[in-house]
C-alpha cells in the first residue's frame, strides 16, 4: 500500500526532531555539563543583546545573546567549551557586561542568528537614536504631573520635529509617572489615538500625527524584538527598562486593524506583585480565614473573577505571605508577568503541548509543597489539581465563574466527582476591583432616598442572615453620608487613585458538603452559606462606600446590588 507525505506529515516530523534535539540538549546540560538550557521556542530576542556582538563574531563563537537585564548579559552556546566561554566571557566583561551560559541546541541559536538580518534592515532605516535611558526617563517622569503634561510634551515633540526615540520616551515616562497599566496606541481614519488605562479605566492623552505613527511602530517593534516587515499577522513581544535599578517589563501586543497596527503596552510594574496581604482591602474576618487556610499543608483555593479583577495579584500575595526557605514553591502561568524571587515559575507554550494541565503534571514530578495554577480552564487540569490537593499540596488557582457559589457548580460540570471535590476544595473567593476615591479631593454629601433605600435593604437583610454589620461600622439608619468623585491634578483629574478589592467566600465547610451530592445550583448553595455568616460583595462594597473608601457609582459597575 502505497503512503502519501502532505506538508502537515513534514511539518510534523520536523518538530518531533526539533523536540528531541530540545530534550537531548537538556539532558547534556544537567548530566554532562552541569549548567542551564535553553530552549528559545517561543522567546523574544532582545535587539540589544544582538548589539552587544557581531553576527560574525555570533557565528565564530557558535553563541546567540538573548537578553539583558542590568549588566547581566544571557548566550545561548552550542559547545560549552571552557576555553570558548573564557574567551567570550572576557571580550563582554570589556563591554562591562557578565556572562551567563546556557546550552542551546542549534536550531535555537540559528534563530538568534536569524534575527540579525531583521536587526540591520532596522538599523538601515532607522530614524535617529531608539535608546530609552534611565535618566531621561526620570527627567521626563518628574515634569509629568498629568496627562496634560503628556499631551503638551508630545504636541510639542512633534511640533519641533524632534525624534522619534524623543517621543516614545515621553510616552513611556508619562504612563509611568501616572501609573498606568496600559498604553493603547490605535490607528483610526484621521488620527491615531494614545489612551492610557489608568486603574482599570482608559483615558484619552491625544492624537499622534499619521506620519510619526509609522516610525514609533517601528520603534517599538524594534525594541520588543517583532518582526518589521510582518504587518498582517498579530505579534507579541517584550522588553525592559530600568529605573532606579528596578526591572519594569514592557509586554507589547501588535494586532493588524483597519488604518494599520493597533499597539498595546501592558506596563508590568513589579511594585503590583509587592502589594501585600493585608494591603488587598480583605475585611478582618475574612482575612483571618484566609491567613489560616493558605498555611494549611495540603487543600485547593479557588479565586473567581472576571478578567482584569486582581486575581493574580492576590494569588501572587498569597505566596509572598507563606514564602520561606524550607518550602518548594512552583507556579504554571500564562504569561509568566512578574518574577518572584526564590519560587520556581513556569509559563504555557500550548503551540508546544505544555498547557496547564501539563505544566501541572510537570510539576507534581518536581516535589512541590504549592503550586500556584494561572487558571483552571478544562477537566484535565480541574482533575488534577483536586488530585494533588488530596495528596499532600497546597494548590491555588483561578477559575471563571460570576460569584464564590459558583465554583462548585463549575466544577462538576468540568467532569469532576462531587465526592471527592469537598475533601479537597477548602475555600472559594470571589473578587472585583473598585477604584479608590482621591483623598484629596472626594466630596462628602448626603445620600438621596432611593440611595438610603439601597443602603437600608442590603445592611438589614445581611443582618437578618447573622451578620454583625455593626463591626464593621455600618447599620441600618435614616439618612447615611457618601462621598463623590471630583478630580484633581492629583489623580489625573479622574477622582480616584488607585485600587482596592471588594471580596465575598464561601467555605467547604459540613453543611456544603451534605448538599454537594445533590448537584445543587448556586442559589442553593449560597443559602446553605449564609450561616458562615461571611459578608458578599454586595455587603462588602456597601461598607467601602459608607467608609468613603469609594464610590457608590464605581461600586455598582462592578457589582450588582439587586441581585439575590
Amino acid at each position: 500500500m502505497t503512503v502519501l507525505f502532505d506538508d502537515s506529515d513534514d511539518k510534523k516530523i520536523k518538530e518531533l526532531r526539533e523536540n528531541e534535539e530540545e530534550d537531548l540538549v537538556k539532558i547534556l546540560a544537567e548530566e554532562n555539563y552541569h549548567m542551564q538550557s535553553i530552549n528559545l521556542a517561543g522567546v523574544a530576542i532582545e535587539n540589544e543583546a544582538l548589539r552587544s556582538i557581531s553576527e560574525a563574531d555570533a557565528r565564530k563563537f557558535e553563541i546567540g545573546p538573548f537578553k539583558i537585564l542590568g549588566k547581566h548579559l544571557h548566550i545561548a552556546i552550542i559547545s560549552p567549551k571552557k576555553e570558548i566561554m573564557d574567551e567570550v566571557s572576557s571580550i563582554f566583561e570589556k563591554e562591562g557586561y557578565i556572562s551567563h551560559f546556557y546550552l542551546a541546541s542549534h536550531t535555537s541559536v540559528q534563530k538568534v542568528w536569524s534575527r540579525y538580518k531583521e536587526l540591520s534592515l532596522a538599523e538601515a532605516s532607522k530614524e535617529g537614536g531608539i535608546d530609552i535611558t534611565e535618566n531621561t526617563l526620570l527627567i521626563l517622569g518628574n515634569n509629568i504631573k498629568g496627562s496634560g503634561d503628556i499631551k503638551k510634551s508630545l504636541d510639542e515633540a512633534m511640533a519641533t520635529g524632534q525624534k522619534t526615540s524623543r517621543m516614545l520616551e515621553i510616552i513611556l515616562a508619562g504612563a509611568l509617572a501616572i501609573e498606568a497599566s496600559d498604553i493603547h496606541i490605535e490607528p483610526e481614519e484621521n488620527a491615531i489615538r494614545l489612551r492610557y488605562r489608568l486603574d482599570g479605566v482608559l483615558q484619552d492623552v491625544t492624537d499622534i500625527g499619521s506620519n510619526r505613527y509609522h516610525f514609533i511602530n517601528s520603534r517599538i517593534k524594534l525594541l520588543s524584538g517583532l518582526k518589521l516587515t510582518q504587518t498582517g499577522q498579530a505579534q507579541d513581544g517584550r522588553f525592559s527598562i530600568f529605573i532606579k535599578g528596578e526591572e519594569i517589563g514592557i509586554r507589547t501586543s501588535i494586532i493588524p486593524s483597519a488604518y494599520g497596527e493597533g499597539i498595546v503596552m501592558r506596563i508590568l510594574n513589579p511594585k503590583i506583585t509587592k502589594v501585600k496581604f493585608e494591603s488587598l482591602g480583605i475585611e478582618p474576618k475574612l482575612f483571618e480565614i484566609l491567613d489560616h487556610e493558605i498555611k494549611k499543608p495540603n487543600g485547593l483555593m479557588l479565586i473567581t473573577g472576571p478578567t482584569g479583577s486582581g486575581k493574580t495579584t492576590t494569588l501572587y500575595s498569597f505566596l509572598r505571605r507563606i514564602y520561606n526557605p524550607e518550602i518548594k514553591i512552583i507556579t504554571i502561568e500564562d504569561p509568566i508577568e512578574y518574577h518572584l524571587p526564590g519560587i520556581t515559575q513556569t509559563q504555557t507554550e500550548s503551540d508546544k503541548g505544555y498547557n496547564f494541565a501539563a505544566g501541572l503534571r510537570a510539576a507534581m514530578r518536581q516535589d512541590p509543597d504549592v503550586v500556584m495554577v494561572g487558571e483552571i480552564r478544562d477537566g484535565e487540569t480541574a482533575s488534577i489539581a483536586i488530585d494533588a490537593a488530596l495528596t499532600g499540596h497546597l494548590v491555588f488557582s483561578t477559575i471563571h465563574t460570576n460569584n464564590a457559589q459558583g465554583v462548585i457548580p463549575r466544577l462538576i460540570d468540568l467532569g469532576i466527582n462531587p465526592k471527592i471535590l469537598t475533601s479537597a476544595l477548602t475555600i472559594s473567593v470571589a473578587q472585583r476591583l473598585v477604584r479608590i476615591l482621591c483623598p484629596n479631593c472626594k466630596a462628602e454629601r448626603l445620600a438621596n432616598e432611593k440611595e438610603v433605600a439601597t443602603f437600608k435593604r442590603i445592611i438589614s437583610e445581611a443582618i437578618e442572615e447573622g451578620k454583625e454589620m455593626k463591626s464593621y461600622g455600618v447599620e441600618v439608619q435614616d439618612s447615611y453620608k457618601v462621598y463623590d468623585a471630583v478630580g484633581c491634578e492629583k489623580c489625573n483629574f479622574t477622582g480616584y487613585k488607585g485600587r482596592i478589592g471588594i471580596f465575598e467566600a464561601i467555605l467547604t465547610d459540613e453543611a456544603i458538603e451534605k448538599i454537594v451530592n445533590e448537584n445543587p445550583s448556586e442559589r442553593e448553595i449560597k443559602k446553605v452559606a449564609e450561616k458562615q455568616h461571611l459578608l458578599d460583595m454586595k455587603e462588602d462594597s456597601v461598607i467601602k462606600i459608607l467608609k468613603g473608601i469609594t464610590s457608590l457609582d464605581e461600586a455598582t459597575s462592578v457589582v450588582d446590588f439587586d441581585e439575590d
